[in-house]
């Protein structure tokens, strides 16, 4: 890492730059200058030079050091990639790998989809630190607070405001609001009938909601909507069910199929005083997990 700054940290910086340069309304923010810009001036010997797309089949972005007789970096992101949220969250991705992990990984980075759409820390701590900084640094926590308070009840189409507003997939302003809000909330995002990966709020991961499927794939429930995809009207659906669908008590599911990932985002909300008994937060999932009889670890 470079020196002793966190992902936020940095993030903070060159927010706090931007604001007293553009002003609070100065979002999407264009990172192409900014990582130009900024690591010329805060490096000026070793700074990022070029920001370029390319056909690139195996992965979404890239950090690289330019070729010899050059100084500097370059990041590369995959132009076949359709949505301009996604393009974004990789650029910064791959910057916020140039501040943190340049001199660790002199021969840079080659990241692919899931490093760059999840950004939870059991699934790699590097792409995590990678993608914790484009959170803050994308679409800072104020700002965002501004547009949703925490205890807000959140539907589509708030949080697809954010996602425009900061030019980011729904998955990761999704994701951004699930960091900070007070509601019990799960998103999960499935493909072919069975979790890719989830994510809980602080609140529902405290009462026990959530998935993990770090010991194997689980199936989605057949009443799901990912499951009813005729139930879609221009590639969203909301429902709610009743307990024993989801989880041991009524869920509010609410879906969009992503075409440009082919697979299904759902974003289950659960009421404010859940029916069970809390865990401890400073306890691990897996702990939770262990507690549980093996049939009932996927429903609970």
């Amino acid at each position: 890492m470079t020196g002793v700054f966190t992902p936020e940290r940095w993030a903070f910086e060159i927010t706090h730059l931007l604001n007293a340069v553009f002003g609070p309304e100065r979002f999407p923010i264009d990172i192409a200058m900014v990582a130009k810009e900024y690591t010329l001036q805060k490096f000026p010997d070793d700074p990022i030079i070029s920001v370029a797309g390319d056909h690139l089949p195996n992965f979404d972005g890239a950090l690289f050091r330019a070729p010899a007789g050059r100084k500097g970096w370059g990041i590369i992101y995959n132009k076949g990639i359709s949505s301009k949220g996604r393009i974004n969250f990789t650029l910064a991705h791959e910057f916020g790998h140039f501040l943190l992990h340049r001199l660790a990984h002199p021969n840079g980075f080659r990241c692919g989809e899931q490093d760059v759409v999840r950004w939870d820390s059991a699934y790699g701590q590097i792409e995590h630190q990678a993608n914790l900084f484009a959170a803050n640094f994308l679409m800072p926590l104020d700002d965002f607070r501004r547009q949703i308070e925490a205890k807000a009840k959140v539907d589509l189409d708030m949080i697809s405001h954010c996602a425009d507003r900061y030019r980011v997939s729904l998955i990761a302003a999704t994701l951004r609001w699930l960091s900070y809000t007070e509601k019990r909330a799960v998103l999960v995002v499935s493909r072919d009938g069975y979790i890719l990966w989830a994510r809980s709020s602080t609140a529902a991961l405290k009462t026990g909601a959530f998935f993990r499927t770090s010991a194997g794939p689980i199936e989605i429930p057949s009443a799901s909507l990912p499951v009813k995809q005729d139930l879609f009207v221009d590639g969203r659906a909301s429902v709610d069910h009743g307990s024993g669908i989801w989880f041991r008590e009524p869920a509010r599911e609410m879906t969009v199929f992503a075409e440009q990932y082919d697979f299904a985002i759902s974003l289950l909300l659960l009421d404010d005083t859940a029916p069970f008994a809390s865990f401890d937060e400073e306890a691990e999932p897996d702990t939770y997990e262990k507690m549980l009889p093996e049939e009932r670890r996927r429903e609970w």
